[in-house]
């Protein structure tokens, strides 16, 4: 007990830092999948993919069929996307972070399957698989 009481700052530390490594984990949404694994989705259930970053980045590669609609415009324009409520929805964008945000808002709209590619557009390149232009 005396040991707490005397290194009370540094258990503290101790624990907020730990709290700050495992908050992305804890507030991740909507399900992941790897690049492996959305491909698979993709192929098997013609899944609609959404790229939600910007059109300049969109512009440098994307994956082939993505519709592109940045995240700051999706809550505007997820009526494009009605008629895939029912389907597998991808969400992209560069390695992960705001596809989090538009699963949230997309689930929110009423869309069941909603899959993240885990890692982004980064994670898809670094698995070899083909962008398109």
């Amino acid at each position: 007990m005396k040991f707490f009481i005397d290194n009370i700052f540094i258990i503290a530390i101790v624990l907020l830092s730990g709290g700050a490594l495992l908050w992305p984990v804890l507030t991740q949404r909507g399900k992941r999948a790897s690049a492996q694994e959305v491909t698979l989705l993709i192929n098997r259930s013609k899944a609609t993919i959404v790229d939600v970053r910007d059109a300049a980045e969109f512009a440098t590669g994307h994956l082939p069929e993505a519709k592109n609609i940045p995240l700051n415009e999706l809550s505007e324009r997820v009526g494009e996307l009605a008629k895939f409520k029912a389907k597998s929805v991808v969400v992209v964008c560069k390695t992960g972070a705001r596809a989090s945000s538009a699963a949230a808002k997309l689930a929110k709209a009423g869309f069941t399957d909603v899959v993240n590619l885990d890692g982004g557009i980064a994670a898809w390149q670094k698995a070899g698989l083909p962008l398109a232009k």
